[in-house]
């Protein structure tokens, strides 16, 4: 060996493969020495590898083309057309409530845009791959031409001057350059301006998506300049379909009933629905059922349907200790008392929808309860009490959530409610009163309660509840001409009054018979109208004529001659002359006349009040004009001309 070389330096023999770090010898390849299988060295733990995060329901199953968008066909059809003639615009506007897909539409515009097919030579198409480079760069939110903006922290007038500098560059890559600003209204006034000039007259390689809730905060400058896309409101049955099959792909169990509470907690927005739908899968994660009816409502605070039929039930019926055991209930399953306000301001819109089109009895996306006991509850209530109703619910819920004991508002209202079902409703008590009826509170109302049925009109309830006899009305008065014909619709049908009022010219009058000229305003049965009004009030028939003749000026014509006549002479008066030069700038604004009647007219002749004692309201026109200095400045200030 060399002689400069060291012992420890001398070539090692190579350690075998297999062998350990000190040249260990390899395990045996055979069995051992008494048959068992050779011993394998420890397997090396594995490196820990990184957990997949979660994704919530609305981010896994966000539409990723045009063909996955719910509930918005008119929007679709267009864009589809568009991309097919060639005809994109260069900004759009898409507004609408949350959650409905405005942003989500946005990114599909742009992965339209841009797309360029698996080959890498396609053009703009409705239909992107979301396979090529472009898609998936955009889809991953990491495309350098396709910028998102949030315009609620980007509001200011430097910002859009950032913008407009961007804009003038062309893509770095792709085919155009997509800015997408969400929740655009919140711009300032300032930046607004600032984007008008690039925003009508952009570069060819640049396009604008803009999403707002709020589309009247946003300039009509801007919305001119746009193509404007109102997305609906998705409707609940297409919600509930949608959902049934998310919770399918998820193998999630799920009842319709469960599903269609959570489409109708959504209120349309497909995002709030899956939110509501990802947390009531993780409530009944290792339950067999899945997602039930009962654990929704609990989720949600909501009452059960058929506690809220006993609740309006017992209401309508006037039945008190009814309502307060159901409400005990709700209370006691955890039910909100603003939410079942709520829910039974709904049920009764459901009810009267019902009652005033018999045809959505059979819609079927009516719930199994509200097609049979929201039938029959229907068909028992009339619409003056539904409306009502609808009032009393509907202010108490604003008291419910001002209240400090909100159960006990709650309860308040309830017993409002059941209080004024023993009350006849306004249009009864007239007819009542005028049919010379009963007017006592519940009187003529079916058995099974007070505004749960028709008035029994015709006869009136005794103590003992035996029908008796009405007394024959006494002798009515006649109405002596044109003028009080008109005062008898006042009050008792406004409608009519108004059209008598404005649109009406008396040819002839006569006692039973009148004859008039209408204008085309005025409805074509006015004259139905008035013979059925006439009969009522007078206990006769009225023969009621139409005629081409010219006849009188309508009252409405007739008092505005007099009260411009009358203001006329009064601002001619010698006396109102001095008063208005002694306070320049003073006007005769008003004129009260007590010798007109309601209309403004003089009254009819055998219908002239007593004259005064004290003498005409002014002095005569060839009066001498009063002297200034007797009047006391204090008697002036304040006094009506």
């Amino acid at each position: 060996m060399p002689s400069d070389t060291r012992p420890d330096e001398l070539e090692q023999p190579p350690v075998p493969e297999g062998a350990g770090l000190f040249g260990e010898p390899p395990p045996p390849e055979g069995p051992g020495l008494f048959g068992d299988a050779p011993a394998s060295p420890p397997a090396a733990p594995a490196p820990d590898q990184p957990a997949t995060p979660y994704r919530v329901l609305a981010r896994k199953y966000r539409p990723q083309s045009f063909a996955d968008l719910i509930g918005q066909d008119a929007l679709v059809r267009t864009l589809r057309n568009a991309f097919a003639q060639n005809r994109v615009a260069h900004a759009f506007m898409l507004t609408g409530v949350r959650g409905v897909g405005k942003t989500t539409t946005a990114r599909i515009i742009a992965r339209a845009l841009n797309c360029v097919g698996p080959d890498g030579q396609d053009g703009p198409t409705a239909e992107p791959c979301g396979a090529c480079a472009e898609c998936q760069a955009i889809l991953a939110d990491r495309h350098p031409d396709v910028l998102e903006l949030d315009a609620a922290s980007n509001n200011g007038v430097d910002n859009i001057r950032e913008l407009r500098e961007a804009v003038r560059y062309r893509p770095a890559r792709a085919r155009f350059k997509v800015y997408i600003l969400d929740e655009v209204h919140m711009l300032s006034t300032a930046a607004f301006n600032a984007l008008l000039k690039t925003l009508e007259e952009p570069p060819p390689q640049v396009k604008f998506l803009f999403a707002t809730t709020e589309i009247r905060k946003v300039p009509a400058t801007i919305l001119s300049r746009c193509q404007r896309f109102d997305l609906r409101r998705v409707p609940q049955e297409t919600l509930r379909a949608h959902f049934a099959r998310i919770a399918e792909a998820e193998a999630v169990p799920a009842t319709p009933e469960a599903l269609a509470m959570i489409a109708r907690a959504a209120d349309g927005s497909v995002r709030d629905g899956l939110s509501l739908l990802d947390q009531a899968i993780a409530q009944a994660a290792g339950s067999a059922e899945g997602v039930q009816a009962d654990l929704v409502r609990d989720m949600l605070g909501l009452a059960d349907r058929t506690l809220l039929f006993d609740l309006l039930e017992a209401a309508f019926r006037g039945d008190i200790p009814a309502v307060l055991a159901a409400m005990d209930a709700g209370h006691e399953r955890g039910a909100d008392p603003g939410v079942v306000l709520a829910d039974l301001l709904e049920l009764t819109h459901t009810l009267t929808r019902l009652r005033a089109v018999p045809a959505l009895r059979q819609d079927p996306s009516l719930a199994e309860a509200e097609r049979v006991r929201g039938t029959a509850l229907a068909e028992a209530l009339s619409i003056p009490v539904l409306g009502r109703a609808w009032q009393v619910l509907l202010k108490g819920i604003t008291e419910v959530a001002e209240a400090p004991d909100r159960r006990a508002a709650a309860e308040m209202v309830l017993i409002r409610l059941a209080h004024l079902a023993e009350m006849p409703t306004p249009g009864e008590l007239v007819r009542r009163l005028t049919e010379g009826g009963a007017t006592q509170p519940g009187a003529g109302h079916a058995v099974n309660g007070p505004g749960m049925g028709k008035p029994a009109g015709g006869a009136r309830a005794t103590a003992n509840g035996a029908p008796a006899m009405e007394a024959a009305p006494a002798a009515l008065p006649q109405p002596r001409g044109f003028r009080e014909v008109v005062a008898l619709a006042s009050g008792r049908a406004p409608m009519l009054h108004a059209h008598l009022l404005h649109n009406t010219h008396l040819v002839a009058f006569a006692p039973g018979r009148i004859e008039i000229r209408q204008r085309p305003e005025a409805p074509r049965d006015l004259a139905a109208q008035l013979s059925a009004l006439l009969l009522e009030q007078t206990g006769k028939r009225w023969t009621i004529t139409l005629s081409n003749a010219e006849g009188e000026p309508t009252i409405a014509q007739q008092r505005s001659h007099v009260a411009s006549e009358r203001m006329e002479m009064a601002r001619s008066h010698p006396l109102v002359q001095s008063i208005l030069l002694a306070f320049p700038g003073a006007q005769v604004e008003a004129l009260r006349d007590d010798s007109l009647d309601e209309y403004g007219l003089p009254p009819l002749p055998d219908a002239l009040p007593e004259p005064p004692d004290d003498g005409p309201e002014f002095a005569p026109p060839d009066a001498e004009p009063a002297d200034l200095d007797d009047f006391h400045s204090s008697d002036l200030h304040g006094e009506d001309a």
